[in-house]
């Protein structure tokens, strides 16, 4: 809970229990306890901002106001009959499940934040809209029609700048119904997303720290977006890299141009190996296009904030999921990659791993519970894909038989225990509830996830000593970590 949220819900509890105990609540005494609360919820609402979650926690506030109308209406000069225990007992009862009631939904559905990162570095941020000229989208019935993407930069902010932090969303009500369309689950989940705040400052002047800031280019999964893994672009922005971030049209949960187009996921027609492979031609194709934008940008930035300050001879990948296969694929064929980590990602994509290695740096990332393949599902969650489990079996068998020669050529393989897919993401940020459910540890996994990232790139992009791959290769209490 945000700060005022919870000295409001405190306040109020406090309040309600006074209206239901106090011997003689007198009329100085409701309008001075009304007025108080009142106060609360309005600084809450200015400075944090109201949200349905915390309805009950404003309705108590209601309650001295209600009864000064009770007591102006219908004015006696009885006094007030003593209230029996029975019903002392019952309006306690009702009471304490209205309190807990307001509280837990706030907490349950949470204003999410992130953690600090721990670099020395400021963040900034900036957003771009880029056509692809030679590229037909193919997901539009219009002849002509060009591949377009959002894309999101985050990069070394100077020490001097100042700003609003950059919200996690840009329209929140279009995301919410975004991860509402793609969870399956009430939009109204999703809404507090619209009030968490990130580390980045908007248009913030580029860092003079350092004369070029190596560049890492960020994939989302299928159905994610190009911020899904802004715990992680975070801490690695802050220790002096900058993170260009892809929104792949149509195969994220939703891209929202400058002009107010809303593209919408367009969902997989299969599930197949051989489908994913050829989807996964096109986000290839999106990475390398944005990489010769990239380079545009170093070469001459409009706004005069990349020019020549990005270091395009150190340029790696990540990827989460389906951005994860795009990762390992751009390692493969494009020579401006040195370095990649995939996470959780299958192998998807025209070419395979050779038998001897990738010949290039490279940090597989892999949930325990992912590698389970279908051990952990039920023959319910099963049909629900509209698929069997031998088939499912079968494309989990496939799938992991491409991995053989990951660790070839002494590259790593980590494997993170007691972790689910999505906990590679923001996702389980959203509500403590994905996280029980799920079983994971979020904050734990996530300062394992970048400690390993960012000390891969600090020795394959910055030529840093190794501080943990090398030192942790065996297996641990929460992950184990393989070397070829």
């Amino acid at each position: 809970m945000r700060t005022f949220e919870m000295l409001s819900a405190i306040l109020n509890i406090l309040l309600l229990g006074w209206l239901i105990f106090a011997r003689n609540r007198t009329q100085r005494g409701l309008i001075l306890s009304a007025g108080i609360s009142a106060l609360f919820v309005l600084l809450h609402g200015l400075i944090e901002g109201m949200r349905w979650q915390m309805i009950p926690v404003y309705g108590i506030t209601l309650i001295p106001f209600v009864l000064l109308t009770v007591r102006y209406f219908y004015k006696s000069k009885k006094a007030e009959k003593k209230t029996s225990r029975i019903r002392l007992t019952l309006i306690t009862a009702l009471a304490v499940l209205y309190s807990f009631i307001a509280v837990a939904l706030p907490l349950l559905l949470p204003v999410f934040s992130f953690e600090k990162p721990t670099g020395p570095y400021k963040i900034g941020t900036v957003s771009y809209a880029w056509k692809d000229d030679k590229r037909e989208e193919l997901h539009t019935p219009e002849p002509g029609d060009k591949r377009e993407l959002m894309i999101q930069i985050w990069y070394p902010a100077s020490e001097d700048a100042k700003g609003k932090k950059a919200p996690y969303v840009s329209h929140p009500d279009i995301f919410a119904e975004g991860y509402s369309a793609a969870l399956h689950m009430p939009k109204l989940l999703f809404t507090s997303i619209g009030y968490a705040r990130t580390h980045a400052i908007e248009a913030a002047e580029l860092s003079d720290q350092e004369p070029a800031y190596p560049v890492l280019i960020f994939s989302h999964s299928l159905n994610g977006t190009k911020n899904q893994n802004t715990f992680e672009i975070e801490q690695l922005v802050s220790h002096g890299y900058i993170v260009v971030g892809i929104d792949h049209t149509y195969r994220s949960t939703i891209s929202v141009f400058p002009d107010g187009r809303v593209v919408p996921f367009v969902p997989q027609e299969s599930n197949t190996i051989d489908y994913l492979d050829r989807i996964n031609e096109e986000w290839v194709e999106d990475a390398k296009f944005v990489l010769d934008q990239v380079e545009k940008l170093a070469k001459s930035d409009p706004d005069h904030r990349f020019t020549d300050r990005m270091d395009l001879e150190r340029i790696g990948m990540l990827g989460h999921s389906f951005g994860g296969a795009t990762t390992t694929q751009m390692l493969m064929t494009d020579s401006r990659i040195k370095a990649a980590i995939n996470m959780d990602g299958g192998l998807y994509g025209k070419l395979r791993i050779p038998a001897d290695g990738l010949k290039k740096p490279f940090l597989m990332m892999s949930a325990d519970g992912t590698l389970a393949g279908t051990t952990h599902m039920s023959d319910e969650e099963i049909a629900s894909q509209g698929t069997t489990r031998k088939e499912l079996d079968k494309f989990f068998a496939d799938t992991f038989a491409r991995q053989a020669s990951v660790t070839i050529g002494g590259n790593y393989w980590m494997t993170i225990k007691n972790m689910k897919h999505m906990g590679f993401s923001d996702m389980y940020l959203i509500s403590p509830l994905f996280e029980r459910m799920e079983g994971v540890d979020v904050t734990s996994v996530h300062r394992l996830i970048n400690d390993y990232t960012l000390d891969f790139f600090d020795h394959y992009l910055k030529q840093q000593p190794l501080k943990l791959l090398d030192q942790n290769i065996g297996d641990h209490p929460e992950y184990s970590l393989q070397k070829g």
